[in-house]
Order: C-alpha cells, then sequence, then structure tokens
C-alpha cells in the first residue's frame, strides 16, 4: 500500500516547464499511490523544454477554470523559465495557490517555481530555496533563502535544480502524506 493512497495532487503548469521538474516527481508520487493531475490555463496539452529547447506535449487532465482546491490534497508548481513567468502573470493561477495555502496543504515548488509563490505573495517570513537566479527576488520578497537541496516549511516544500530531485521528491511524498499543516498560511 502506498503511504499516498487516496491521496489527489494538482500539478499547476503553463507552457514551458522543465520536463523532468513534472514527470520525475509525477511519477515519485504516483507510484506512491497518489491520483496526479496537470491543471493549466492551456486546455488541451502543455508543451515542456528540455533545457533551452522545446520538446514535448502532454495532456491536461483538468483546465484551471474547472479545478477545485477542495478536490485536491497538494499542489506542486514545476520550474522552467518559461512556465512560472506565465503563471505569475495569471490571477486565475495565483488565487488556486493561495487557496491552498489558505486550507493549509501542502505545496511544493522547485527551480524557478517559487516565482508563482512570490506574486501569490505567500513566501513572506517562510523558508525555502529555488533556483539561485531567483535569490534575489525572494530575499526581496522577504523570504528567508537557503541553499540546500531541499527546504520544508510548515507543508511548504522546495529545491533548488533537477540535480535535486531525489530529496526533493522524498520530501513531497513525506509531507503530501502528513497532510494538512497548521502552519501553512497564506
Amino acid at each position: 500500500m502506498g503511504k499516498l493512497n487516496g491521496k489527489r495532487i494538482a500539478i499547476l503548469t503553463e507552457d514551458g516547464f522543465e520536463q523532468i521538474e513534472l514527470t520525475s516527481p509525477k511519477e515519485a508520487l504516483k507510484n506512491e499511490g497518489a491520483q496526479v493531475d496537470i491543471v493549466s490555463p492551456q486546455e488541451k496539452v502543455v508543451r515542456s523544454k528540455k533545457g533551452d529547447e522545446w520538446d514535448k506535449e502532454y495532456p491536461v487532465d483538468i483546465p484551471l477554470n474547472q479545478a477545485r482546491i477542495d478536490d485536491y490534497d497538494g499542489l506542486l508548481i514545476p520550474g522552467g523559465v518559461i512556465n512560472p513567468d506565465k503563471l505569475r502573470t495569471n490571477e486565475r493561477a495565483l488565487s488556486f495557490v493561495r487557496d491552498f495555502f489558505a486550507a493549509g496543504k501542502p505545496v511544493a515548488a522547485i527551480c524557478h517555481g517559487p516565482q508563482v509563490l512570490i506574486d501569490a505573495e505567500v513566501v513572506e517570513g517562510r523558508k525555502l530555496t529555488s533556483v539561485a537566479a531567483i535569490k534575489k527576488d525572494l530575499v526581496n520578497a522577504k523570504a528567508r533563502w537557503e541553499d540546500t537541496q531541499v527546504v520544508t516549511d510548515q507543508g511548504l516544500v522546495t529545491s533548488r535544480t533537477p540535480d535535486d530531485l531525489p530529496a526533493f521528491n522524498r520530501k513531497i511524498v513525506e509531507e503530501y502524506a502528513e497532510g494538512k499543516h497548521t502552519g501553512q498560511h497564506a
């Protein structure tokens, strides 16, 4: 029996996500029994990047305008440069993210993914990490940034790069299994 049987996790993404930052966590979550849905402002498919090159298309399971937070136990935001930049200017996406924090549900973000959290205004006073390129953005948003593989703060899990995926995947399974965190807040 998997640690996440009966759990449903939303992966919020736009076109331009770093492929491995979606596929590796998704596989780890499914291996533990979770149902994992790709949620996107795109209606049918999202396109991945592999480094600087466009790569594969992935089907959208639930369009963002139909996604309901009550249907999910946790949220994952993959990185890539383009994906977070598109999401952080989408008010519906930002509201979706804020609702997870308000409900105390675990949220995970990797690489550039925490940029979405900045615009959702949920990082102030929180301990997290990210790719070095957005460290200053997070510090300016009053987050407590650390340069470590994975950082957990009351249900918020963050990692730096694809090199950190093994540690990130272990930690997100643990946090999603624990469920709601009283210290998780918007």
